[in-house]
Parts: C-alpha cells; structure tokens; sequence
C-alpha cells in the first residue's frame, strides 16, 4: 500500500514533479525511520544487575555544595547507611539509582529550595559471590558479572567427581541477588521501616541424572550468593589387606566382594579367612565376621556393606584387633580459602 501510494503521488503532472519528488523522498525516510524511533522510544528495562545490592559502593551527589553529598554502602537491613535525610530513612536494597535519586530528592525538599540529587553505583566488586563445592574438581567461589547456569559453572570447575552421591544442593539466602525483585518496591520499603527482616533460605534441591539427561529444570541460573554442594556419597573404608586402602564412595548397596575388588584385591599377606567389618549400631559398634572361601562356595551369604561400614582385612602373622579401627576425615583440615573466579564476558 505504501508503494502504491508513493507511486500515485510521483505520477504528477509535470509542474507538480519536483514537489511530488520531494513528498516521496520524505514518506521513504519516514517508512524507515518510524520503526526505528518507535524502537528507541520504549522506556528502558532494568536488569537485576543495574540494581542496587548489598556490598555497591554509591555516591550521593547533591549537586550545588558538598555538604550533603555522600558514598557509602547499604546497611544489612538495606538502607543507606549513615546517610542523614533529616527524617526516614532510605531504602535502597534491589532498587534504581534513579528510585533512590528521587526519595532523596524528597526528603532535602524539606530544608533545600529544588535540590539536584545524581545517585550513582561506582563499586559493584563486593557483591556476595557464588561458592561451588563437595564433590567438584576444583571447588572455587565465582564473582558473576553476567548471568551464568549451574551446567556452566560445573564445568568451569573442572566436572563433577566419582565421590558425588547424586544430589545436587542450592542453598539460596534472600536479598543478596535482585533476580526476582519486586518492581514496586513500595511493600519491600514498608517492611523493612517496620524494623521486619525476611531472612527465609530457599533451597533447591537436583538430581545430577536429570541434570546429565539434560532436564531444562535441572539447570537453573546462579545467582550471587549462591551456595552450591555437590553431595557426597555416604562412605565406606576398606583397610588392612587390600592391594589399594582407600575410602570407597557408596551408592546405594555394594556386596563385599565386589568393594573388596574395587580396592584392587587382596595382598599375598592378606588372610581371606579373617575379615571384619565394623558397623555402627546407634552408640555401639558390631563386629561381623566374613571369610571370603566360604563365600566363594557359597556355604555363607556374601555381606551387603552400609554407610560408614570400615572393612578390615587381616594380614597374616597380625593379631585380631581389640578395638574398632579410627578412621580420619582428611577434608577435616579447618577453614579453606577457595579460589576466586571472576565470570564475566
């Protein structure tokens, strides 16, 4: 229609030619242009990112003198802290330096004649990070400058171990990420004057087959202060005889020969007629003997080991012990560090 319509008007006579030109040339910028201007015209979204979290240094800059001016942080219940307004308040957790602009704006009204207030983020590399750990290669805390999925930081952190029990934990503490803040943060405001704090958790909790089967609700996005653990398998401890001593991550049931094998067998020292597993019962410890020929030729059950079980295999030439085995935790090592990475485009 616009084309037809362009071509109606060129079609002229010859004294209208030049006006006619120039009214086509016109309507041609406008059929290009509009789109365009109607695209540039919607109000800006704000992105969670843009907002204001807990650890963002801002500056208030009242413009005409210094004396009110301010640069701070956000106090843990999410107003500016130290900033005097000569009355409430104000809250800025999760909100638009433009939002937090115009309150203060508000309140210098009370004693200043049309104060120009600029409100303005200069720091956000103190937000609260994401911490990945449990059974991971390489666990690490992630600072997130753009959005990141759970699949991806898995990766960064060098994939999921054999010791993973088959659950994945996402411990999510409110108000330290603005992903699904409230827009009209009038309600958020009046909560927190009342002197009211929400500090629910919530916890997701995923299995590591959906997520491997590519389940899309098995793969949410990480959010700042995110706390991610890798389960890990209850375990069991094979000791004594075993060509490999080591902790065994179970799953489920393991019959005894089958982890007995999976420590790579036993030494030539070892007594295939003398073994022991020791299991907790409540507060005590029962001892249940096991004597691999018998198992062999089928005269004995072969013993489904538990959590926590510790299999002992005695050597040749060794007395039977008097008490339980101790077993220590090499994880238990106090406080560590984790590295910190920096996710970013």
């Amino acid at each position: 229609m616009r084309l037809f319509a362009i071509y109606r008007i060129v079609a002229g006579t010859d004294t209208e030619r030049l006006r006619n030109v120039a009214i086509t040339w016109s309507l041609c910028v406008m059929c290009i242009v509009a789109p365009r201007l109607e695209i540039f015209s919607q109000p800006p979204t704000e992105r969670s990112s843009e907002l204001v979290h807990y650890g963002d240094l801002i500056d208030v800059d009242v413009l005409g003198g210094f004396e009110f001016d301010w640069r701070g942080t956000l106090s843990p219940e999410g107003f500016l802290d130290g900033l005097n307004s000569f009355g409430d308040p104000i809250y800025g957790l999760c909100r638009s330096e433009m939002d937090i602009a115009a309150d203060v704006t508000r309140a210098f009204s009370k004693f200043l004649r049309d104060p120009q207030v600029v409100v303005r983020v200069i720091d956000r590399s103190n937000r609260a990070v994401a911490t990945i750990d449990g059974a991971i290669r390489f666990p690490q805390r992630f600072q997130l400058r753009r959005p990141a999925n759970l699949r991806e930081l898995i990766a960064l952190s060098g994939g999921i171990t054999d010791a993973a029990g088959g659950e994945i934990q996402i411990m999510r503490p409110r108000n330290l990420s603005c992903e699904q803040f409230d827009k009209d943060s009038s309600a958020k405001v009046s909560l927190a004057k009342s002197g009211e704090r929400d500090n629910g958790l919530q916890i997701l909790n995923i299995a590591i087959k959906n997520l491997l089967s590519g389940v899309n609700e098995s793969n949410p996005d990480i959010r700042s202060g995110d706390i991610i653990t890798i389960a890990l398998a209850s375990p069991i401890y094979l000791i004594g005889g075993v060509n490999n001593p080591r902790q065994y991550p179970l799953r489920g049931s393991i019959p005894l020969t089958k982890a007995l094998a999976a420590a790579g067998g036993l030494t030539k020292q070892a007594d295939e007629t003398r073994i022991t597993i020791y299991r907790r019962d409540g507060r005590e410890t029962r001892m249940i003997e096991a004597d691999l020929t018998k198992i062999a030729s089928g005269s004995l059950a072969d013993p489904q080991l538990k959590p926590f079980d510790i299999v002992d295999v005695s050597e040749k030439g060794r007395g039977k012990r008097t008490y339980p085995p101790v077993v220590t935790n090499p994880r238990a090592d106090g406080a560590r560090t984790l590295p910190l990475r920096i996710i970013e485009r």
